[in-house]
């Protein structure tokens, strides 16, 4: 015994010797650092100190430019500590503790949050408070230690909505702290609960016009709608949060945006779409350093190759996944890199192997999920919400008392359960009725929009004008030629709008009609051709009237109207199966992405709801057959990732 606590005094020693020669070394390199310092900088430091802004707002238009330089950060550090400016100190302390979060050192960013908030609290200055606290909750929920996060997220949202009149920036950390709620509800698995939490920092991100903001809640709504397990509202969330950060010229919120569309198309069974988006991003992710998001790179690149049946190259990409969340301590990406060899070594049928990494991922779920952390989420979830309702509740339980005494004064029960249940069937039968003309309204309404939208007064417009130039321009031929296909096109649109169902022949020869009046516009620019495949009768296959048109005029007005160039689409229809048969609709536009970008640039924004119009047609048309009519739109990419058109598919029954 006297042995160990000889050497424990030793090295105590040794201790205190290795920390006064680590802090001499650290006024050492501080010096060093501070001679490297522009003058021009120490000059804006000197003013800061003499003039001591007291909110985020103010140090940051000062240091935009400069907060990215660690060194001038811990100068800056170093002079506000010397002058006890603690604002200053909470500011720098908080932008270093990025840094280190957005390359995966969690620990280091946790120190100097907490240093942070220390200097806030000091200084009595709530701004700052509020930012440390939720700078502290997105660290501990990086790292899955989910009571910790909750406890800062709480502190930080109660604070900030005790602020009268809040600037923008008190807003923006609202926001943040809804985030972070609203993730903790994500992993309670109360999607629908987190979607309001990220649809109300959604709204108020529009207030602000902060497109980062905008970004990152359309990004965590995707998330929630992929876990939910609708894939097409997913990546319609991913493409506008993917719309956002091109706009802002976000490298890392790119990032994240293409690695969550590649985990879509995976899902869908797409893997060689998923590897052009995933394969450009290994460097560029390496070179951002945020190896949350890295590993996860590479666990869905070696995911796509164990679909693929690529299972060697499949191992090494989820392995150096494994090992980045293992080296960086990534709870959740270590189990996403478990549950992927699992299924890998399943797949190559060595069971064995995948029961020992089915596992360990149950050990990694257990953690990040333990009991006590659900406890504690639950109970301080259900008090938050609680403290939101009190006047509900009160309402509610003088209902309920009302009811009760109501029930005294019932002389049998009898007679009370014949009203109750004559009261329930009549307002079901009500419903009923009201639901079936609701129905009959909503697809009578649905055909009047439809007809609406083929018999556009701008196309319709456009379309005589154009061919008021050939007879001005004295192409008579052209003139007849163009104004009998209009009165045909015409003609077979009122035809088909009275019209449940058509043979696929008259809705390919409409819209071939449709194509021709349109291509005047485009100078007759657009190949447009129509390919059925051998052996299809389209006489004998019948489909909603007017289907297609919407697709056309999408492709047309959003991926080839802003395009240079060549420009085509092309209509096949194909074999699928027994019972269908596959239309699919090709441009080589701009891609779907593109065309979001110029939509929300756009002065002038018109919405389109065609689309949506033939897809609720589709769905009540369906009701009638065994079969159901089933739309999918994907992106083409190139070899490069880079968007190379759209393509529709329709599967249509045949019988």
């Amino acid at each position: 015994m006297p042995i160990v606590k000889f050497q424990q005094i030793d090295n105590l020693h040794q201790l205190r010797r290795s920390t006064s020669l680590f802090f001499l070394l650290l006024l050492f390199f501080g010096s060093l650092i501070a001679q490297e310092v522009p003058e021009k900088f120490r000059e804006k430091v000197e003013t800061l100190i003499k003039l001591q802004p007291k909110t985020y707002e103010a140090l940051d238009k000062e240091l935009y430019s400069e907060k990215r330089d660690t060194s001038l950060l811990r100068y800056f550090i170093s002079f506000s500590k010397a002058n006890g400016y603690l604002e200053g100190q909470a500011y720098a302390l908080n932008q270093l503790g990025m840094k280190y979060r957005n390359i995966s050192h969690y620990e280091k960013a946790a120190t100097l949050h907490k240093q942070a908030l220390s200097a806030s609290e000091e200084a009595n200055n709530i701004d700052f408070k509020v930012l440390s606290l939720n700078m502290l909750g997105v660290v501990y929920r990086r790292t899955d230690a989910i009571k910790t996060a909750l406890d800062y997220n709480q502190k930080a949202l109660e604070l900030a909505e005790s602020i009268e009149n809040p600037s923008n920036h008190i807003k923006r950390r609202i926001n943040v702290a809804l985030n972070g709620i609203g993730n903790l509800y994500q992993t309670l698995e109360q999607y629908d609960l987190a979607i309001l939490q990220f649809e109300r920092a959604l709204k108020l991100e529009e207030e602000l016009g902060n497109k980062l903001g905008l970004a990152i809640n359309h990004q965590n709504i995707g998330h929630c709608m992929e876990l939910k397990g609708d894939l097409e509202a997913a990546l319609e969330n991913y493409r506008k949060s993917l719309a956002y950060n091109e706009e802002i010229d976000s490298d890392i919120g790119r990032l994240i945006c293409k690695n969550s569309l590649a985990q879509i198309y995976l899902k869908q069974d797409m893997p060689y779409l998923a590897l052009v988006l995933l394969e450009p991003l290994h460097e560029e992710s390496k070179s951002i350093g945020d190896y949350s998001i890295t590993s996860l790179v590479f666990i869905n690149t070696g995911w796509a190759h164990t679909k693929l049946a690529n299972y060697d190259e499949a191992e090494d990409f989820i392995q150096e996944g494994l090992k980045m969340a293992q080296n960086r301590n990534i709870p959740s990406n270590i189990l996403y890199a478990y549950e992927k060899m699992s299924d890998l070594e399943n797949t190559r049928g060595d069971y064995k192997k995948a029961y020992e990494f089915y596992k360990k991922a149950d050990e990694y779920d257990k953690q990040i999920s333990s009991a006590t952390n659900l406890r504690y989420m639950n109970d301080i979830i259900v008090k938050y919400e609680n403290e939101k309702k009190n006047n509900q509740i009160a309402v509610l339980a003088k209902e309920n008392e009302i009811v009760r005494l109501r029930l005294k004064k019932n002389q049998t029960t009898l007679l009370v359960s014949a009203l109750i249940v004559g009261l329930i069937s009549s307002i079901l039968y009500i419903l009923y009725r009201q639901y079936q003309s609701k129905n009959e309204k909503r697809v009578l309404t649905l055909e009047q929009q439809m007809l609406r939208s083929q018999m556009n007064p701008h196309f319709l417009f456009n379309s005589l004008n154009s061919i008021k130039l050939y007879i001005i321009n004295n192409e008579q031929k052209n003139a007849v030629h163009y104004l009998n296909k209009f009165s045909k096109l015409v003609r077979k649109i009122l035809e088909a709008s009275s019209q449940k169902e058509i043979p696929l022949s008259e809705e390919l020869g409409t819209m071939e009609l449709y194509m021709n009046i349109e291509n005047i516009r485009f100078s007759n620019e657009i190949d447009f051709k129509i390919e059925v495949e051998e052996g299809i009768n389209v006489d004998n296959i019948k489909i909603p009237s007017l289907t297609l048109q919407p697709f056309l005029e999408n492709s047309l007005w959003h991926g080839l109207s802003p395009k240079d160039g060549e420009k085509k689409i092309q209509v096949n229809v194909k074999h699928k199966d027994k019972g269908h048969v596959t239309i699919e609709i090709m441009d080589n536009g701009i891609g779907r992405t593109m065309a979001e970008v110029n939509k929300e640039n756009r002065v002038l924004k018109r919405k389109s709801l065609g689309i949506r119009i033939t897809k609720e047609r589709l769905a009540n048309f369906a009701k009638d057959y065994q079969n159901k009519f089933d739309v999918d739109i994907l992106d083409l990419f190139d070899e490069n990732g880079d968007p190379n058109g759209t393509k529709v598919v329709l599967d249509i029954p045949t019988i």
